[in-house]
């Protein structure tokens, strides 16, 4: 019996002295392979996404975050899988690891490209002017975070020419508003649709109809000097568009095409400030 717990003594130190050992070399085997672990991860998140599996692609690309936080290669993967759910039109999925992106590495050089992408996938949601807002004004949102945050860059001019086709989109569904109150007889919303998109949209393509519709509306109501500032200014600034030959033809009851001007030189230096003679 003696000799039973004398062996038992000997035995109980060795078998802790062995496992702290055995759990210390698989702990430094973990810590030594890690690197090459997220190596492999990235590099199979390539392999897959060029096989076109995206979902696994960002899976990988997510596993190197996890393995390695710390290094350069995590805020690159997360570029990565955005990229790839954004090559497949997961615009959602794309967002959501952009915004992860900001919010953890708001100082990466590659800062600017995250906010084009994130802007990029609001902007390839827009359907037409029919639809609900949101996506536009996301869109328009980030083009103008990215406008400003990095305007000497190649995205930014992009930003700029995209911006002018989110304007054209806004200014049409102000123009479908305004048509749907026009409808109606309910003139006074129609014309302060009409009066945003000469206020917000004037350089777009429907600012020509809109001043028409003023003049139209204006006169309708018996407001006929409003109406005549609206021809004046759809004159200066659009002489041969029909649309100014059509408010012309609302003031003048003896109209013929060869009336038209553009006023003396007196009344074209009163409207030469656009949005002034509408204040």
């Amino acid at each position: 019996m003696k000799f039973h717990n004398f062996l038992i003594s000997i035995l109980i130190p060795i078998i802790i002295i062995s496992c702290s050992k055995k759990d210390e070399k698989i702990s430094l085997i973990k810590e030594d392979n890690l690197e090459m672990q997220m190596i492999e991860a990235y590099n199979e998140g390539l392999k897959e996404f060029n096989r076109g599996d995206i979902f696994f692609a960002a899976k990988k690309f997510n596993e190197v975050e996890l393995l390695y936080p710390q290094s350069i290669w995590a805020s690159r993967s997360t570029l990565m899988a955005a990229y790839a759910y954004y090559t497949q039109l997961y615009f959602t999925d794309a967002i959501i690891e952009l915004q992860r992106f900001l919010d953890k590495y708001p100082n990466h050089p590659n800062t600017d490209y995250a906010y084009y992408l994130i802007a990029i996938c609001h902007y390839n949601q827009i359907v037409d002017e029919k639809k609900d807002l949101g996506e536009i004004i996301k869109a328009k949102d980030y083009f103008n975070k990215l406008i400003g945050k990095f305007p000497n860059t190649d995205f930014a001019e992009d930003a700029n020419f995209k911006l002018e086709l989110i304007d054209e989109v806004l200014a049409s569904k102000e123009l479908y508003l305004a048509k749907y109150y026009l409808d109606r007889e309910k003139w006074i919303p129609a014309m302060n649709r009409y009066k945003n998109i000469v206020d917000e949209y004037d350089t777009t393509i429907f600012v020509e109809e809109a001043l028409y519709r003023l003049v139209e509306l204006n006169y309708k109501l018996g407001l006929e000097d409003e109406a005549k500032k609206y021809t004046a200014l759809l004159g200066y600034n659009y002489q041969s568009s029909i649309w100014y030959e059509s408010s012309y033809k609302i003031l003048n009851k003896n109209y013929n095409k060869t009336n038209l001007n553009t006023g003396s030189p007196e009344e074209r230096s009163l409207i030469k400030k656009f949005k002034k003679l509408l204040e």
